[in-house]
C-alpha cells in the first residue's frame, strides 16, 4: 500500500467512524467525505431492474467482476463467506458482473466454484458501468453507506473475510447505524 492509500484510508475512516480505527487494508482508499454515486443500473437473477436506491439503509459492498477476470475469480469465494458473516438487515454484498454473456455465465461460475450466499446481479451495459464509476480495471469494490454514497474504494482484490477487514466492516456498519436519521 502505498503512503497515499493509508493516509486516505486512515483519514476517511476516521472520519466515517467516531471510535479508532483497525489497521487499514491493504489498497482500500476512503473517502475524506461520502461521495454521491451516479445512477447505476443493473439486474437480477430474476431479469428485475435494479439501482442502489433498493438497497437504500444498508451498507453496501459493491464488487464490480467479471467470469473472465483471474483475480475476480480467486476474491469471489472470499466475498461469499463475507456475505456469510456480515450479511443481513445491515450490510449486503452487492456483487455486479460485467460478463458479455450475462446471467447464465455468472450462474454457471457461481455452480463452478461452489458460491451459496451471494445474490447474482449482471451490468447490461459493462462500458457504461465502468464509465459511470470511474473504474479502470478489474475487480473493483465500492463500499456505500446507507443513504447510497460512495466511502472508499479498493482496485483490485482482496481478502474480504480476512479478520482484519470483517472487523472494518463491522465498525463501518455499527458507526452508520448509530448516525442514521
Amino acid at each position: 500500500m502505498n503512503r497515499r492509500h493509508l493516509m486516505t484510508f486512515t483519514a476517511g475512516f476516521a472520519l466515517a467512524t467516531s471510535k479508532r480505527a483497525p489497521a487499514a487494508p491493504q489498497n482500500f482508499a476512503m473517502s475524506k467525505a461520502p461521495k454521491p454515486l451516479p445512477e447505476l443500473q443493473f439486474t437480477d437473477s430474476e431479469g428485475k431492474s435494479l439501482t442502489l436506491a433498493d438497497f437504500k439503509g444498508k451498507v453496501v459492498l459493491i464488487n464490480i467482476w467479471a467470469t473472465w477476470c483471474a483475480p475476480c475469480r480467486k476474491e469471489m469465494p472470499t466475498l461469499d463467506r463475507l456475505q456469510a458473516t456480515l450479511g443481513g438487515p445491515d450490510f449486503v454484498v452487492l456483487p455486479i458482473s460485467i460478463d458479455r454473456k450475462g446471467m447464465d455465465a455468472v450462474s454457471q461460475f457461481y455452480t463452478e466454484i461452489g458460491i451459496k450466499h451471494l445474490a447474482r446481479y449482471v451490468a447490461p451495459a459493462a462500458n457504461q458501468v465502468l464509465d459511470t464509476l470511474g473504474i479502470w480495471g478489474l475487480p473493483a469494490t465500492l463500499l456505500v453507506d446507507r443513504q447510497g454514497s460512495e466511502l472508499g474504494r479498493l482496485d483490485g482484490p482482496a481478502e474480504w473475510d480476512s479478520p482484519e477487514m470483517v472487523e472494518a466492516l463491522k465498525t463501518i456498519i455499527s458507526t452508520q447505524k448509530e448516525t442514521t436519521p
